[in-house]
């Protein structure tokens, strides 16, 4: 494997770390080493935040058409640079092919629905009380945001930090995952500057593992820098919101998931089956969005069970560049010596496997469908991130709303029935940020709100609901008269 070498991305050039270290970028499906990249530091930190700084006086300026069309034309890029995005997360995350094509089609769309944004109203005119004044509440862009993107679904979430900032007029430095520098951070910062966004305006400051937690500290605690972005775990969340928190800014933090699939008793089971296996074993489970549970009625949990243990048997898995691959590697050991101990934590409980289960081998994991779950076992309350889905039988629509809101997480979740008025009314009592009836978990559109509830985050990425996040609310009022005083 040729090895890429990669430097940080600050003031619109590549330059090397301060201190001239760097650090590995491994293939988690091969263990060699993919990339070698510039470990960035604290004093990298300031450099880039003082190019952001420097740069948002005359970014906010920029006439909305020709903000708009570096947008459009990084949009046509990316579709232009698939096959080496693809190749790229391949390498990377051990995305498979398909994955990693969906990634380049919604990060694609997130520029373009970022260029709509551009010329959305940025205001209002307010009823007033006094006579001849003009009185308006007017939305501008906040200056440096700190943005922080996760290697899991890399190019979607990399655009996603940094997209509606930039495009409402933001500057921003990005922290990219130490697990995916380049699809999270470098490679669309590479796209922008190819469609001319001027320099300094997005800065990108890789880094080692053992430094993440000064550089992210730098990066929030920095004056100039005026809220931060952050899609990752929920324990790393914490952290970064407290920090926020302690220095005054906002956040907007989307973090980890229990989603549920909610099968009730009329649903169409071959329907079910698929969505279900789509909605927890795409990208090998490592969504936020992935499907952990499935609430089924006891009249067709054996059946709906029997199935899609079948069919996820049937899954190829294994080498992410092999094109009939459909569940690739986990990012790393690690991650997948976790998943294997919830699955025998459950066994050991009196969970049964029906497909899957052992060990792991390296990063891969065989993909799971676990029954008989109950509430002592870790795997009913941790999230998995990873290819292992549990079935839990339920009596009724009440219980499987119960079951479905017993967890501190509120991202997503999926409603199949065929009566969408009683989907509607059961998807209304979950307690999540999103709810597809008729559909699965895993969902996402440019233009919709996206977030959750609880221990998930808050704050919206998508849409107006994005551009009411990265901007500041003022109040402004215009005088057509002088007016009286008391004194």
């Amino acid at each position: 494997m040729t090895t890429t070498n990669r430097e940080l991305f600050i003031g619109g050039q590549d330059v090397p770390a301060l201190d001239g270290r760097t650090t590995e970028d491994v293939n988690p499906y091969s263990g060699e080493v993919y990339a070698t990249v510039a470990a960035g530091g604290v004093a990298d930190i300031t450099r880039a935040v003082d190019a952001a700084d420097a740069a948002f006086p005359a970014w906010a300026a920029f006439s909305p058409s020709a903000r708009r069309r570096v947008f459009l034309k990084a949009a046509d890029i990316f579709e232009s640079r698939t096959a080496e995005a693809v190749e790229i997360m391949a390498n990377e995350v051990g995305g498979v092919a398909g994955w990693a094509g969906f990634n380049c089609m919604l990060a694609a769309g997130m520029f373009r629905e970022a260029a709509a944004s551009v010329t959305q109203p940025l205001g209002e005119v307010l009823t007033t009380d006094t006579g001849g004044q003009l009185s308006l509440a007017v939305r501008q862009p906040v200056g440096v945001v700190g943005a922080f993107s996760p290697w899991n679904a890399p190019l979607i979430l990399g655009t996603r930090a940094v997209a509606v900032p930039l495009a409402v007029g933001n500057t921003v430095v990005l922290k990219p995952s130490e697990d995916a520098p380049i699809a999270c951070g470098l490679f669309v910062a590479d796209v922008l500057r190819e469609a001319g966004l001027p320099p300094g305006v997005l800065n990108v400051v890789t880094n080692a593992r053992e430094d993440a937690e000064a550089v992210a500290e730098a990066l929030i605690a920095d004056r100039r820098v005026r809220m931060v972005n952050f899609t990752g775990s929920t324990d790393i969340g914490r952290i970064i919101g407290t920090t926020a928190a302690r220095h005054i800014k906002r956040a907007v933090l989307e973090l980890g998931g229990k989603n549920a699939v909610l099968v009730l008793d009329d649903a169409d089971v071959e329907f079910a089956v698929n969505a279900i296996a789509f909605g927890a074993f795409h990208n090998a489970g490592q969504i936020c969005m992935s499907a952990d549970r499935v609430l089924v009625h006891s009249s067709l949990a054996e059946e709906l069970t029997t199935r899609l243990a079948a069919k996820v048997a049937a899954l190829p898995h294994g080498d992410p560049k092999d094109r009939d691959t459909v569940v690739g590697p986990m990012i790393s050991d690690r991650a997948a010596k976790r998943v294997a101990d919830l699955v025998q934590d459950a066994v050991a409980g009196g969970a049964r496997i029906r497909t899957g289960g052992g060990d792991p081998e390296g990063a891969n994991y065989p993909p799971t469908v676990l029954d008989d779950v109950k509430p002592g076992m870790r795997v009913y309350h941790e999230e998995v991130f990873g290819p292992v889905v549990t079935v839990i039988s339920v009596e009724s629509d009440d219980e499987a709303v119960a079951i479905a809101n017993d967890t501190e997480y509120g991202l997503t979740a999926g409603v199949l029935t065929e009566d969408s008025r009683r989907g509607l009314a059961v998807a209304r009592r979950l307690r999540t940020g999103i709810v597809h009836v008729n559909n699965q978990t895993v969902d996402d559109e440019p233009q919709a709100p996206f977030g959750g509830l609880g221990s998930t985050g808050y704050g919206r990425f998508g849409g107006r609901w994005g551009v009411e996040a990265f901007t500041d609310t003022r109040w402004i009022t215009v005088a057509a008269e002088h007016g009286h005083f008391p004194f």
